[in-house]
């Protein structure tokens, strides 16, 4: 049978076939020719001949070993100057009597009736928290990430914003709602564990929903649709086909949701009242109210074994969803269908009751003072003496926590980047595997360590030279930058993970040093991914609230330390205030994260080499409006010759070329021996 010119073309050169992406592969090769076996192998066997010594790579140069010895030497210095240092010298002091360490006080502190109730409350409240949130992000992120309409992509953004806004502010809102005068008053459960675990939902809903949704949308839906096309209904596909490919994702998930819940701090100390607490609140009353060191210090400890077990657990389901053969990248959604009602139904509910509504009723409350409608909760945030509870205008307070959240945000940021690009890396030798593995442990740290923990050992390690910040600007972004690196490592890690290898080992092969591999390779990912990481430092930084309650001094707080300074006093000017002050902060913490995701949307769709989609106005025009053609026929006679004879610039050769072939410019050949060719085809 006749070769065409491209498979002659691939024969001759060498070039290597096209990879059929995962819909080609599921047709059938319908009227193609297929390969005999031993052409094949014989192809293989000629393909692994080689001239010279195989090369494993390119070897690893003086100035790379140092240029990533510095990536991993500035992370490291950092968290163990503001993040190890403080921790450990707080634990450190509870443990030690006389420079001795005494561990007799650990099972004094757990045998306290109060330490056993608020230990079993955290971990019943995280456990509940964690089940509904997973639950019940199960059908929104079928329904946002399986299917398309219009309006998704706006949904997707909406959804996460709650992750990112501020405790305290999230804590008023739920306290407008459920408190005396609210839409739900007379549930009666203001100040119960029950608020506490719905503000916990609010908060992680969005996160689960996003981290299952994002990898349900790569599966493969093959086997799905086998089953389905045997007879078997939804439900039954769902849970015996799609759960148990998706397990080890929910998983990772449900283990990070339930450090987040576990370590939850501003939205308990508003919302929880006298009855309800958390290990992190625990540690605040212990260390600000009574000096109890030693409890505290036992209580974070305890806090370190726990995140250190849900980062283990996070790990391994993440490793076991990585490892499985179906995830087939990107599968294109499909259309709503009648069968995705109960979905929407839920998805609805959801995001209207619990999402939409504290929120409206927050807004609809910063409006009222006494029962009326005004506008004198937000002009007194511009009053430095609208009340005697503060120092300082809100709006001083509100400049200045975007000023700290801007600094805090670039110095995470830049940390966060040499972190991640150290942590993606896919080394060859065991141990450095291993390396990597602790390395990505420890920076993970901060996220799940009280940041009561973090401020109050600020104070008692950064108050003595050399360093002597506490009276400085700076601390304050230092601490919250501690505690917003993470969730940027968080957030670059797995797309840089996503990256082959062999594209880096190219480039370097070609020349290019490590600063050339990392701009070109790495860097158009970290452009793309590093919005949405930009948004999360920024949106974590302005919210903070556990360290910077010991930090910020009374001349310059920020603006959730004065929300729950007002929303703690009675009267109705503060507690108006409070409500509109978090407002400003919910919508700031929102703003910020929307406009991070749009820029990102935008970074990734205008790709390098991307083509403009064709605006050019269709021809409507009606059929037989043209003119009709009057040339008159051609009446020479057809060319008789043989296929090949005669000139080069014949009808025969015009008509089947065009142009140069890309093989022919490549290799030098002129348009003479292409066309010959062809012709003898």
């Amino acid at each position: 049978m006749a070769q065409t010119v491209g498979q002659r073309r691939r024969q001759v050169s060498g070039e290597p076939e096209k990879i059929q992406s995962w819909d080609q592969q599921a047709r059938p090769q319908q009227g193609r020719p297929q390969r005999s076996a031993g052409k094949s192998d014989g192809s293989q066997r000629s393909a692994g001949k080689s001239d010279g010594p195989q090369r494993s790579g390119p070897r690893i140069t003086l100035g790379q070993k140092l240029a990533w010895s510095l990536a991993i030497a500035l992370p490291l210095g950092f968290l163990g100057l503001f993040f190890a240092w403080p921790v450990a010298s707080l634990v450190m002091r509870g443990l030690l009597d006389n420079g001795r360490l005494d561990l007799a006080g650990v099972g004094e502190v757990f045998l306290r009736e109060r330490t056993s109730r608020v230990v079993g409350q955290t971990l019943y409240q995280a456990a509940w928290a964690t089940g509904i949130s997973a639950l019940a992000a199960l059908p929104g992120a079928h329904l946002l990430y399986r299917r398309r309409f219009v309006g998704v992509g706006l949904l997707k953004a909406l959804v996460i914003v709650p992750f990112v806004l501020p405790s305290v502010a999230v804590g008023v809102a739920f306290h407008s709602l459920l408190t005396k005068g609210g839409w739900l008053e007379s549930l009666g459960l203001d100040g119960t564990s029950q608020a506490v675990i719905a503000a916990m939902v609010f908060f992680n809903y969005g996160f689960i929903l996003r981290q299952v949704g994002s990898f349900w949308a790569q599966l493969d839906p093959r086997p799905a649709q086998a089953a389905a096309s045997l007879g078997a209904g939804p439900a039954r596909v769902f849970f015996t086909i799609t759960l148990p490919r998706l397990a080890p994702m929910i998983a990772a998930a449900a283990s990070v949701t339930f450090l987040y819940c576990c370590t939850a701090y501003g939205v308990v100390l508003v919302l929880g009242g006298r009855g309800v607490s958390t290990i992190e609140t625990e540690i605040y009353v212990l260390t600000a109210q009574f000096l109890d060191l030693r409890g505290a210090a036992v209580l974070s400890v305890a806090q370190i074994v726990l995140v250190a077990a849900c980062l283990l657990v996070a790990e391994r389901a993440r490793r076991r969803f990585g490892a499985r053969s179906d995830w087939v990248g990107q599968v294109p959604a499909s259309a709503l269908t009648w069968r995705d009602l109960p979905a929407i139904a839920v998805t609805t509910a959801l995001i209207g009751g619990l999402l939409v509504a504290p929120i409206a009723s927050l807004l609809v409350r910063s409006f009222k003072r006494s029962g009326q409608w005004t506008l004198a909760n937000y002009l007194d945030l511009f009053n430095p003496q609208a009340t005697p509870a503060l120092l300082v205008s809100v709006e001083q307070s509100a400049w200045f926590s975007l000023r700290t959240a801007l600094t805090a945000g670039a110095i995470a940021m830049a940390v966060g980047v040499c972190i991640a690009l150290v942590v993606s890396r896919q080394p060859h030798s065991t141990w450095a595997k291993h390396g990597l593995v602790w390395l990505d442990g420890f920076f993970m740290l901060p996220l799940g360590v009280s940041a009561v923990t973090v401020g109050f050992g600020f104070l008692i390690t950064l108050a003595r030279p050399p360093l002597a910040l506490t009276k400085s600007w700076w601390i304050v972004p230092l601490a919250q930058a501690v505690v917003a690196v993470p969730l940027v490592v968080r957030t670059l890690v797995p797309a840089l993970r996503g990256i082959d290898p062999r594209q880096r080992e190219a480039a370097a092969s070609l020349g290019a040093g490590p600063g050339r591999v990392i701009a070109s390779v790495d860097g158009p990912v970290l452009w793309r991914s590093g919005g949405l990481a930009a948004g999360f430092a920024l949106a974590t930084s302005l919210g903070e609230f556990g360290a910077t309650s010991f930090l910020a001094r009374p001349q310059s707080p920020t603006l959730p330390v004065v929300v729950a300074q007002l929303i703690g006093r009675p009267g109705a000017v503060n507690q108006g205030m409070a409500i509109a002050g978090a407002v400003v902060l919910a919508l700031g913490s929102a703003s910020i994260m929307l406009i991070c995701e749009y820029l990102q949307g935008r970074a990734t769709t205008r790709r390098p080499g991307s083509r403009k989609p064709d605006t050019r106005k269709p021809d409507t025009r009606r059929p037989g409006s043209r003119k009709p053609d009057t040339r008159k026929p051609d009446t020479r006679k057809p060319d008789t010759r043989k296929p090949g004879v005669g000139t080069n610039n014949s009808v025969s050769a015009k008509g089947m070329v065009g142009q140069k072939t890309a093989g022919s410019h490549r290799s030098g050949v002129g348009r003479k021996r292409t066309t010959s060719a062809i012709n003898k085809d």
